[in-house]
C-alpha cells in the first residue's frame, strides 16, 4: 500500500480519532498533518509493519501526548463545568446536546491516557488488544486505565441529592 492510498482509504478515520482525542477540531487536524509528515518520511518503515492504520494511530496519541507535555501549551479555562442534574426531556433536543456536551466535557477533563483508551474504546470501538497494540501497553494495563476512567466519570457525574427525584432520596 503507497503512502497516498493509506492517506485516501484512512485520513477521514485519522482526523476523526483525532478529534475525538484531542477535543478541538482545529488542533486534531493539525495534529493529523503533523504525524502524516512524519509517516511520510518513514513510511517504508510504516508499510513494513504488519497494521499501517495501528502504528499511525500509536503516533496520534503520543504526539498528542507530547504536545500536552509541553508546559506553553496548556490553556486555563475560565469556569469548570458544571452539571444540570435535571433529565433532559425527550423531545427537547437542545438539553439532550447540552448534556452530551456536558458529559464530553468531563472526558476531556480526564488524562491524556485515560481518554485515549476511552476514546479507542467506545468510540473507536476496539477491543482491549487493539489498543494495547496502539498504546504499547498489556491489555490488563488498558482495562484498568478504562475502568479509572469510567470510575471518574462517574464520581463527577453523580448528581446532588437535591437534584434527585423525591422517590430516589
Amino acid at each position: 500500500m503507497t503512502f497516498e492510498e493509506f492517506v485516501h482509504s484512512r485520513g477521514a478515520a485519522l482526523v476523526r480519532f483525532a478529534r475525538l482525542l484531542t477535543g478541538d477540531e482545529h488542533r486534531a487536524d493539525d495534529l493529523v498533518q503533523e504525524v502524516l509528515a512524519k509517516a511520510f518520511v518513514q513510511w517504508r518503515r510504516v508499510a513494513a509493519a504488519q497494521r499501517p492504520d495501528v502504528y499511525v494511530r500509536r503516533m496520534l496519541v503520543n504526539a498528542n501526548s507530547s504536545w500536552w507535555r509541553r508546559r506553553s501549551s496548556h490553556e486555563v479555562t475560565a469556569a469548570e463545568p458544571t452539571l444540570a442534574g435535571a433529565p433532559a426531556a425527550a423531545e427537547d433536543i437542545g438539553t439532550a446536546f447540552a448534556a452530551r456536551d456536558e458529559l464530553w466535557q468531563m472526558v476531556l477533563a480526564l488524562p491524556v491516557r485515560q481518554r485515549a483508551v476511552l476514546v479507542l474504546r467506545y468510540y473507536e470501538d476496539l477491543d482491549d488488544g487493539a489498543i494495547a497494540e496502539i498504546l504499547g501497553c498489556t491489555t490488563t494495563t488498558v482495562r484498568t486505565t478504562a475502568l479509572r476512567g469510567l470510575t471518574t466519570l462517574r464520581t463527577r457525574h453523580r448528581p446532588a441529592p437535591s437534584d434527585l427525584p423525591r422517590s430516589a432520596r
